[in-house]
C-alpha cells in the first residue's frame, strides 16, 4: 500500500466542514474590510524568495522547494504568499488603477521543515495585504480585523504582541547597540546567531534557543532609539488598539530581519495548544515592492497558520456534518426512475438529497437514511406510485404523510421549509 509523504496530511470531509467554516468566516469579514481575493501560482522563480525572505534565512537556505525547470532556471514552490502577492501586484501595475489595495489569498505553501505536531511541508496560509498606505491607521485597523477573526471564530487565550521596528533613519543607531553587544556575547551565541550578527543582527533576537536568549536577555529595545516620526506612528496605533479595546502586550524581542521591514510588526499567539504559540503574524514592509522592483509603495500584511488554527478550533468546537436533509427510498426500477429526476431536481434547488441506486429493501434503506443522518425519507414503492401518493417521514418525530406525487418537489420544499 502506497501511503502519503511524512509531512504532507490528508484534510478528511469531517475536517473539511471546520476548515471551510474558517474559509467562510475569513472571507466575509475580510470583505466586509474592503479586500479583495486573488488567486496565485503555487510555483515561482526561486529569485522572488530570495529576495523577499533573504538569502540567510533558513527558509532559503534550507527549507525551499527547489528545482530547476529548463530555460526559466530555477523555480520554487512558494514558501509563503507574501512575495507572491507583491509581485503580482508589480507585474499587474495596480498601483495604477488605485491608490490603495487590499488583497487576500488563501492557499497552500511548502517548506522542508522538520515534521512535527502542528508543522507541515505542505501547509495552508491565510494571508492578507494591503498596499499603498503608511498611515498607523491602517496599521491598527489590520490588527483589529485580524483580532476580531479570532473572536468570532471563538478562539480562546488570544493575545496580541506588536513592536516598532523603526525606519532607514533611527534604525542604524539601535543596530550599532545590538551589534556592540552582540560581540561582547559570542562565546554564548549558536552558530546561526554568529552568522546573524554580521548579517542581519535583529534575527538574533527571534532565536529561540536558551543559551542565546539568555546572552540577549539584556539587550537593547529599539523602542529606545525611534525618530519623532516613528514614536507618533507607533503610539497611534497603540492609541487606536487601546480605543478599540484590543489588548495587547509590547514586545521588543518582535523583530524582522530584513530591511524593507519599518515601524509595526505584530503576532497574535494563544496558548491553546499549551505552550504559547503565534498562529498569525505580519508588519510593515514600506520597501518591499521597490525591491522587487515596482514603485515606492507602502505596504503592511500578515500571514494565519490556517493548519495550527484548525487544530486550535477542532479542540473547542464541534461542527455539524453536513448531512442529507432528504433521502430517497426508491423500492423497484420503476420508481428509482421516478426518484432519480426529484433527486436532481432538489439537489438544485439547494436541498441536499440522497439516494441509492442499488435494488434493497425498504429495511434496507431506512438503515442507510440513518446513517447518513437525514432528517427526512421520502418512500415510494408500487402501491405509492399506483395510489399517486409517496410517503414522506420526518426521522426525528417519526411523523409520516402522504404527499401527492404531482409536483412533488415544490411540495416537499414547502413541507421542509
Amino acid at each position: 500500500m502506497i501511503q502519503l509523504i511524512k509531512g504532507f496530511k490528508d484534510i478528511l470531509p469531517d475536517e473539511i466542514v471546520l476548515w471551510q467554516y474558517i474559509e467562510d468566516t475569513a472571507r466575509a469579514l475580510f470583505e466586509d474590510f474592503g479586500f479583495r481575493e486573488i488567486r496565485l501560482p503555487i510555483v515561482e522563480k526561486s529569485e522572488l524568495f530570495s529576495k523577499s525572505i533573504g538569502d540567510t534565512t533558513d527558509i532559503v537556505e534550507k527549507e525551499m522547494y527547489t528545482f530547476e525547470d529548463g530555460k526559466r532556471g530555477n523555480v520554487t514552490l512558494r514558501p509563503e504568499a507574501t512575495a507572491s502577492v507583491v509581485r503580482s501586484y508589480i507585474q499587474h501595475k495596480m498601483y495604477a488603477e488605485e491608490p490603495v489595495r487590499k488583497l487576500y489569498t488563501i492557499g497552500p505553501m511548502f517548506r522542508r521543515e522538520r515534521p512535527q505536531k502542528g508543522r507541515y511541508r505542505q501547509f495552508y496560509q491565510i494571508d492578507a495585504e494591503v498596499f499603498g498606505t503608511a498611515s498607523p491607521y491602517m496599521d491598527a485597523q489590520i490588527i483589529f480585523m485580524l483580532v476580531s477573526l479570532f473572536n468570532k471564530l471563538a478562539v480562546q487565550n488570544v493575545s496580541a504582541h506588536i513592536n516598532s521596528l523603526g525606519c532607514p533613519v533611527c534604525r542604524p543607531d539601535f543596530q550599532k547597540a545590538l551589534f556592540s553587544l552582540l560581540e561582547s556575547q559570542k562565546d554564548h551565541l549558536c552558530e546561526n546567531c554568529l552568522r546573524r550578527s554580521e548579517k542581519n543582527p535583529l534575527r538574533t533576537l527571534d532565536c529561540k534557543v536558551p543559551s542565546c536568549r539568555n546572552a540577549l536577555k539584556d539587550a537593547p529595545s529599539i523602542l529606545d532609539f525611534l525618530c519623532g516620526d516613528c514614536q507618533s506612528h507607533f503610539n497611534t496605533v497603540k492609541d487606536l488598539l487601546t480605543r478599540q479595546n484590543i489588548p495587547f502586550d509590547i514586545d521588543k524581542n518582535l523583530v524582522r530581519g530584513l530591511d524593507y521591514y519599518t515601524r509595526t510588526a505584530f503576532e497574535i499567539l494563544t496558548t491553546s495548544l499549551g505552550a504559547q504559540n503565534a498562529v498569525a503574524g505580519g508588519g510593515r514592509y514600506d520597501g518591499l515592492v521597490e525591491a522587487l522592483g515596482g514603485p515606492s509603495q507602502p505596504a503592511i500584511g500578515f500571514a494565519i497558520g490556517f493548519d495550527r488554527l484548525a487544530e486550535i478550533m477542532a479542540q473547542n468546537r464541534t461542527l455539524p456534518p453536513k448531512n442529507p436533509k432528504i433521502y430517497i427510498a426508491a423500492l423497484g426500477d420503476t420508481c428509482r426512475n421516478l426518484a432519480w429526476g426529484w433527486a436532481s431536481d432538489l439537489c438544485l434547488d439547494g436541498v441536499q438529497t440522497e439516494m441509492d441506486f442499488e435494488e434493497r429493501s425498504l429495511k434496507s434503506h431506512m438503515k442507510r437514511a440513518d446513517k447518513f443522518h437525514a432528517d427526512f425519507v421520502l418512500i415510494l414503492g408500487d402501491n405509492e406510485r399506483e395510489n399517486g401518493h409517496a410517503l414522506f417521514r420526518n426521522m426525528e418525530s417519526k411523523e409520516q404523510i402522504s404527499v401527492p406525487l404531482d409536483d412533488l418537489v415544490p411540495q416537499l420544499i414547502k413541507i421542509i421549509g
